[in-house]
């Protein structure tokens, strides 16, 4: 037993030993490819999908494809737990179980902010919070921004260059463009540096906060923007209540861009930061993306978490009409 213990450690560590020299002799003899950083989304199809009248041509881009794959892991999920429920067993196990326990933490949570209102707001908390996790984290996928097709631009690398690249999937060109500039446009890439995901994220959060604050309140959450009820008793302070309700108003919009910003440019500035480490220093990426994975988790448990907290203060009064009553 001892032996074979024994053969297996020194097998490992040979394997070991070949990847240290096989990265080593990639790092010295492969050409360096300088990284294509484009903030919009890139274009996978060369032509228009269909055109809408008002908003134009629609083209089947990169983080569109990056979109449909999370829905599918999400609701693969979602069907594996189904699977498990409908077993009949008493304690979950594997993925149904690891999801019961996640779930069970985000709803404490919302029920600990929430109080009765938890169960109103805990599906879009936990909605959220996994979107935007599945998203993040599949940056750590093995052919994510890094596999596609090549297209002609003049920043790009000579195609001498791009060739012996891992990135490199489809070359099409004769020897005559050898010396043209060329670029790798992903089949795959991550959602969350889309700025137009965020942005939707974001808009959902803060409406549906709004949605939340008038089922709980009714006509009367509106007194938190325009506050009028002490105007003409007390109109130093009703002029006060009122200015406060126009910087609600400000608050409330800032909330999208909050959101946005803060998601796409973490996530953002993690991708460009693996480009550039995986052109330069191969061998500090893999720690780098081991960060990564902690920040495409802190950022969907903030995302997620903020708006909870934003819907649970909307289900209660407004400070100040509460202290009037």
């Amino acid at each position: 037993m001892e032996k074979t213990r024994k053969w297996r450690y020194g097998i490992n560590r040979w394997i070991i030993l070949l990847l240290l020299i096989a990265l080593v002799v990639i790092m010295v003899f492969v050409p360096r490819i300088q990284p294509h950083i484009q903030v919009a989304p890139e274009n996978v199809s060369h032509g228009p999908l269909f055109s809408l009248p008002v908003l134009g041509d629609f083209y089947l881009t990169n983080t569109l494809v990056a979109m449909v794959l999370m829905d599918i892991i999400l609701l693969g999920i979602g069907y594996a737990v189904y699977r498990t429920i409908k077993k009949g067993d008493l304690v979950p196990h594997g993925l149904a179980g690891a999801m019961e326990a996640l779930l069970e933490v985000i709803y404490n949570l919302t029920e600990s902010s929430a109080g009765k209102w938890a169960r109103k707001i805990f599906p879009y908390f936990a909605t959220i919070s996994l979107m935007v996790v599945v998203s993040n984290l599949m940056e750590m996928l093995p052919g994510v921004d890094s596999i596609g097709v090549l297209e002609e631009s003049p920043h790009g690398n000579p195609l001498w260059v791009m060739i012996p690249g891992f990135m490199a999937a489809v070359v099409q060109g004769s020897a005559e463009h050898l010396g043209e500039g060329y670029v790798v446009v992903p089949y795959v890439r991550v959602l969350s540096t889309d700025l137009n995901f965020t942005a939707a994220l974001a808009v959902v959060s803060v409406a549906m906060t709004q949605v939340i604050g008038f089922q709980a309140q009714g006509w009367r959450y509106l007194i938190k923007f325009f506050n009028f009820t002490t105007l003409i008793s007390k109109p130093v302070f009703g002029l006060i209540d009122l200015l406060v309700g126009l910087l609600e108003i400000i608050s409330e919009f800032s909330k999208v861009l909050s959101f946005t910003f803060r998601l796409f440019g973490n996530i953002f500035a993690g991708s460009v930061l693996l480009f550039l480490l995986g052109s330069m220093l191969p061998f500090l990426q893999s720690g780098m993306m081991l960060f990564e994975f902690f920040i495409g988790m802190i950022q969907a448990v903030v995302f997620g978490m903020l708006t909870m907290i934003f819907m649970s203060q909307a289900t209660h009064g407004h400070g100040a009409e509460e202290h009037h009553e």
